[in-house]
């Protein structure tokens, strides 16, 4: 084996710049079709630390802002369904007009639409069973103490909110998920805010919204707007104005209610 001494001093030093700018070519190269600035961690260790921590941040707030465009499209969901029922209740309350304020209709128009009146409960129950991507839109009244098998309590009273058990689900907002900002979405309590007269110190037997058991006139038993069938239901004679108005009234709360939630997750 022989060695071999070269004294071409330009040749080596040529050489040498060579294989460094082929090397700093390859860099570019790499930085070009993999658009990262580092691909390696030889090149800037903590830029790379830091890099690493912004695009998992970066990923976290992608998901985050999802949740709150599903969130925002579960409200408008929810929201669409209180409209339905609002308008539900105009017309019981326009049945309970055409039936008791018109000295001309007969017994059996006043049938008829107390009929009507009674298929609109059905339909109301309907409503407040709605799910949106399998997440029921509205939270279920249960009794005190009966077990549900859809879980906790939840008792509408808007005139006294330390009274009211809502049922939420927390929206995070922010890369730091339980650790940064939340929203409470409401599951609106729409079968409670249907059951007028009720009255959270005494125990609730109405889960299925039927008021069969309900004595009409006593102002401790809580008549429900909405029922599972149609034996459970209330005629027109046995409700007023009055109760129908606050029945009105409730779910013009539950929609003010989702419309602050909505303005909560635009600000996010």
């Amino acid at each position: 084996m022989t060695l071999q001494i070269s004294t071409n001093t330009a040749a080596a030093r040529a050489s040498y710049n060579l294989g460094k700018n082929n090397s700093m070519l390859q860099r570019s190269f790499d930085r070009l079709s993999s658009g990262k600035k580092l691909v390696s961690p030889i090149q800037d260790p903590g830029s790379l630390a830091v890099s690493m921590k912004l695009s998992a941040a970066i990923n976290r707030l992608a998901g985050a802002q999802n949740n709150s465009q599903n969130a925002m499209s579960y409200l408008e969901v929810q929201d669409g369904m209180l409209e339905t029922v609002g308008n539900i209740i105009d017309r019981m309350s326009e049945l309970k007009g055409l039936s008791s304020q018109d000295p001309m209709k007969s017994a059996q128009d006043k049938a008829s639409y107390s009929n009507e009146f009674r298929d609109l409960q059905v339909q109301l129950y309907d409503i407040a069973t709605q799910k949106f991507n399998g997440v029921s839109l509205f939270a279920n009244f249960v009794s005190t103490d009966t077990p549900d098998v859809y879980g906790a309590e939840a008792v509408f009273n808007a005139q006294n909110q330390d009274r009211s058990q809502d049922n939420t689900l927390t929206i995070y907002t922010s890369a730091e998920g339980s650790e940064g900002s939340k929203v409470s979405v409401y599951k609106a309590l729409l079968l409670s805010a249907l059951t007028v007269g009720q009255d959270k110190s005494i125990n609730h037997r109405f889960s299925s919204a039927d008021n069969a058991n309900a004595a009409i006139g006593d102002t401790t038993s809580p008549l429900s707007f909405a029922s599972e069938r149609i034996e459970g239901t209330i005629s027109l004679g046995q409700i007023s104005v009055n109760v129908i108005n606050q029945a009105l009234e409730n779910v013009a709360f539950l929609r003010a209610q989702n419309g602050g939630v909505q303005s909560r997750l635009s600000f996010n």
